[in-house]
């Protein structure tokens, strides 16, 4: 059902979506028209709407076809209701903004076989967060992308540089961290390895501003910017609660108001999951075991 009123979709706008103009990111050898995103969970669908809007063809893959419609779904309902929200802002009476809607879910083209990124210029990686599966699919994708494809992981914790190294073609390969909803939250982190050519740098923060996203740019460090930071804070405010220092709600109060923060580590640990951030911290240490700031924090 859901495939049919994609197909639907398609045939109504595709006037509205010829004459469109779809955006491109050219920057010396690397210009990006079709993207591919592979992984459709919450976060790699939220990217391939995401670039769906911003005028992108996107090949959305997922080894389920199960996922496939569900993912399809969530998207159609996700930019229908972001139409309506515009149109009520704008005050009008909603036709434009839905044409707008049916015209980026026409640009999604689905499949269930990762040889469909083929001739892709993009491939943003979001499958699940295991390092020897990425690798592999890394390994794969070295062999079946053209030359000029740009390959990009959406890991929030693994090293990009051992993925670069999997994929036989190491100075086309970066990190491109989204943080969810993808739709809403506008950071994204641009991650560069010392394989990592730098119009492969520049053609992803081109890409990224396209879509709307504020981009920021660091190398191959454990935890990128944010979680770098961020994780170890989250630690240190669940040892101070485990320990006994000060309650929950007095930790997060004081987090929120005497340093600014949204949200205080007790409920962010919550929100993010403390399994995952006990797994990142794990990890993080068992590959620099004498980092200080990678230490597990006794309660």
């Amino acid at each position: 059902m859901i495939r049919s009123a994609i197909h639907l979709a398609r045939r109504e706008v595709t006037a509205v979506a010829n004459k469109r103009m779809i955006s491109t990111t050219n920057v010396a050898n690397y210009e990006l028209n079709k993207i591919a995103v592979v992984g459709l969970g919450s976060m790699g669908h939220g990217v391939a709407q995401l670039c769906a809007s911003a005028g992108y063809n996107v090949v959305a893959v997922d080894l389920s076809q199960e996922v496939v419609d569900h993912s399809m779904g969530a998207i159609e309902g996700s930019v229908l209701k972001l139409a309506q929200k515009k149109a009520a802002k704008a005050g009008t009476d909603g036709k434009t903004e839905e044409e707008e809607a049916r015209a980026a879910l026409s640009r999604i083209e689905t499949s269930t076989d990762v040889n469909a990124v083929a001739d892709c210029d993009l491939v943003i990686e979001a499958i699940v967060e295991n390092l020897p599966i990425k690798l592999e699919f890394f390994e794969n994708l070295g062999k079946i992308t053209k030359d000029d494809c740009i390959l990009a992981s959406n890991t929030s914790s693994f090293p990009i540089t051992k993925m670069a190294e999997a994929s036989g073609v190491a100075h086309r390969v970066c990190g491109i961290h989204y943080f969810n909803p993808v739709q809403l939250m506008k950071l994204v982190e641009v991650v560069s390895t010392e394989h990592t050519e730098a119009d492969v740098t520049s053609a992803m923060v081109q890409f990224a501003k396209q879509t709307g996203k504020v981009p920021v740019t660091c190398g191959d460090t454990p935890g990128f910017i944010v979680n770098r930071l961020l994780v170890p804070y989250i630690a240190q405010g669940v040892a101070m609660l485990a320990r006994g220092d000060a309650s929950a709600d007095d930790i997060d109060t004081a987090m929120r108001l005497g340093a600014g923060y949204p949200m205080g580590p007790i409920t962010l640990s919550d929100y993010v999951g403390n399994d995952i951030n006990l797994a990142v911290m794990e990890g993080w240490m068992e590959a620099e075991p004498n980092n200080p700031a990678f230490q597990i924090p006794e309660g």
